[in-house]
């Protein structure tokens, strides 16, 4: 029979347990079991909760969410021997449990090792009765330490835990009849002493030893006491609120560590006033004791499941020396042409040469209020190029910039973090409250492109996946007449279809060109449903259940085009009405209830007009009829320069075709 050495760290379990971090015991894991994790009433994944021993006492430990891999893979398993590397001391309920962050496995299974006693938190062995827990919701069986044997009993039958053929022997190890599992019996090590800044303090109270410095994606919430150290990597405005409770303000910022863990940290109110000076931008601190949460997926579009919430005890510590080690910012940049498949509303990272802005508009958001809207194109090595649509202040602050060096002949890179993908106009990226811009960045992609553009890059051929900037140049771009639409039977399908017409408006319906819409903002959309006005004088939203003094006013639009082969009917919702008749719908109500003959010159200006309509085309249900329905998602006038090139580029493509 095979024999192996195995060097048990003896006690070392109470030395865990009573708070040395900074000791490397080598354990047995005795006893492994999956554990559901769940949180905000969602399962959240599975874990994987341990008993772990030194030949003489055993301890609950639980893996760490990285560490769950070893786990399914067999390489962790009831009878593994392995070296705690890193880990921390959790308080759970009266008792204390060892979260295991990192570890080396030295011995994938041997026999178990000794007569192992459960210990209570504060290091004594737990009394003869059963002890049955229950971690998150699913029921966990404890040791029972007995006169003869350690068992662990569940309450449906009597299943042992520690099977020990060898009882009250003075060597301590036991064997099983295999010549395929070694067996393992512990050394003598020098016994455990507390560490220094300890030493005869007894057992460490809750809070009393200082927490630990742990990656950021080893936090979990069932840690008692925890620290990082992370990067600034970006900065919320102060925004406030009102709710049941009253009047409330909150901010947050997003941490990096050295790696690459991130996570959002939100303070309210009083926290608000402590720490918001305190967090600059690209400085480092040490952060502590915080509550964690599930990240609100909504607003916090990070690469983490959890959110701290600073709380009364948490502490935020600049470290006064840099870091080398944390990097500035953490970029997962996409190829432009993939953003095609992307879906609607994604959140991702984008990174291209800037080679046109637009000028700065003012537009009514769907609140009332205006704001500021700024377009420019991003083209890449990949051969697509996406319009990126900026919203607010990064019109003036970064959109001033690159217009301005884009008007000097320089094209400069911009990498675009928590970019917002749209598919109301072919696809495009937009700016929200989280997303942060970056002109020529110091990183190995920016050189690349940097690089590649000015090598002949500037006069590749480029397709938009955006809109039809040039002939043909999407996918999602095709050009089509008016009697196309019905003679080749557009919109019949399952999915519509995506056309652009040239045509002249010949026609408005102006007696309803707006619905009342509710202002209520969910996130970063709008509701937009259809409110109605109550008894009370205010309006109704059935959706948000929700009454406000004011409501939006939108459009929908209904006109009649016409070209060289027939007529349609369009509608037009916000965007694209807002495009066509150069004013909200808000202010054109206005100007009709005030019977402003203002509001007839609107229409009657875009009347014989000709345009570039980019059509939705999809047939739908009115009652008990079906009718081919055409939506403008986009208006723009008819270039002729543009116009031009693309009948000139018709007249190229049928030469070489005869």
């Amino acid at each position: 029979m095979a024999m192996a050495m195995a060097r048990l760290t003896p006690n070392g379990v109470a030395a865990a347990l009573a708070g040395d971090t900074n000791l490397k015991p080598v354990l047995q894991i005795v006893e492994l079991r999956g554990v559901q994790v769940n949180g905000a009433g969602v399962t959240r994944g599975e874990r994987f909760r341990a008993v772990v021993s030194d030949g003489t006492a055993a301890s609950s430990a639980l893996f760490a969410a990285q560490l769950s891999d070893h786990a399914r893979s067999g390489a962790l398993r009831r009878g593994s021997i392995v070296q705690l590397s890193e880990y921390v001391i959790n308080d759970v309920g009266p008792r204390r449990i060892i979260v295991i962050l990192n570890l080396e496995v030295l011995v994938s299974e041997c026999e178990i090792i000794g007569n192992p006693t459960a210990l209570s938190e504060t290091g004594s062995p737990i009394p003869n009765p059963t002890r049955v827990e229950q971690f998150n919701g699913a029921p966990q069986y404890g040791l029972m330490a007995g006169n003869s044997s350690n068992t662990t009993t569940k309450p449906s039958d009597n299943v042992p835990l520690f099977q020990n053929s060898m009882a009250g022997n003075s060597s301590n190890f036991a064997t099983r009849p295999s010549d395929k599992v070694p067996v393992f019996q512990p050394t003598v090590q020098p016994s455990y002493r507390p560490a220094p800044n300890y030493k005869n303090h007894g057992a460490i109270m809750k809070n009393e030893a200082p927490a630990r410095i742990i990656p950021i994606s080893a936090l979990n919430p069932y840690q008692g006491r925890w620290a990082i150290k992370a990067r600034v990597t970006a900065k919320g405005d102060i925004r406030r609120y009102h709710n049941a409770k009253g009047d409330g303000k909150v901010f947050s910022f997003d941490l990096l560590d050295s790696d690459g863990g991130e996570i959002r940290v939100t303070c309210f109110n009083a926290l608000l006033d402590r720490f918001y000076e305190v967090v600059e931008v690209g400085k480092v601190y040490v952060v502590s004791r915080g509550n964690l949460r599930p990240a609100q997926k909504n607003y916090n579009h990070l690469n983490n499941e959890w959110e701290i919430l600073l709380e009364n005890g948490s502490t935020v510590d600049l470290c006064p020396d840099e870091d080398s080690s944390i990097p500035t910012q953490r970029f997962d940049f996409r190829p432009i042409n993939e953003i095609e498949d992307a879906q609607n509303n994604a959140i991702l990272d984008i990174i291209g040469v800037v080679t046109s802005v637009n000028p700065c508009t003012t537009i009514q958001r769907k609140n009332g209020m205006e704001t500021q809207k700024r377009t420019m194109n991003l083209k890449d090595m990949s051969g697509r190029s996406v319009e990126v649509t900026m919203w607010g202040d990064f019109c003036n602050r970064e959109g001033s910039q690159l217009q301005g060096m884009v008007e000097r002949g320089i094209f400069p890179v911009l990498a675009v973090k928590a970019g917002k993908v749209s598919d109301f106009s072919g696809k495009s990226v937009g700016t929200i409250s989280s997303t942060q811009l970056f002109i020529n960045p110091d990183s190995a992609e920016a050189h690349s492109l940097r690089q590649w553009f000015d090598s002949g890059g500037r006069d590749a051929s480029t397709q938009s996946i955006s809109r039809d900037i040039t002939p043909g140049a999407s996918r999602n771009e095709i050009r089509k007449t008016v009697a196309q639409i019905k003679d080749e039977g557009l919109g019949m399908g399952d999915k519509p279809d995506w056309i652009t017409v040239k045509a002249t408006v010949i026609f408005f319906k102006n007696e309803s060109f707006f619905y009342t819409a509710c202002p209520n903002m969910i996130g970063d959309r709008q509701c937009n449903k259809k409110v109605t006005k109550s008894t009370t004088g205010n309006w109704t939203c059935d959706k948000c259940d929700r009454e406000f003094e004011e409501c939006d006013y939108r459009y929908l639009l209904q006109f009649q085009i016409q070209d060289h082969s027939g007529t349609a009917w369009v509608t037009a919702f916000q965007e694209a009405g807002q495009e066509l008749l150069g004013c909200s719908a808000t202010e054109l109500n206005a100007l009709k209830e005030r019977e402003d003959p203002r509001f007839a010159d609107t229409m009657l200006n875009c009347l014989f007009q000709e345009y570039l309509l980019r059509l939705k085309v999809k047939e739908e249900s009115y009652g008990d009829e079906r009718k081919v329905k055409n939506t403008a998602v986009k208006v723009e006038k008819v270039d002729p320069s543009g116009e031009s090139k693309f009948l000139l580029d018709l007249i190229s493509k049928s030469s070489a075709l005869h």
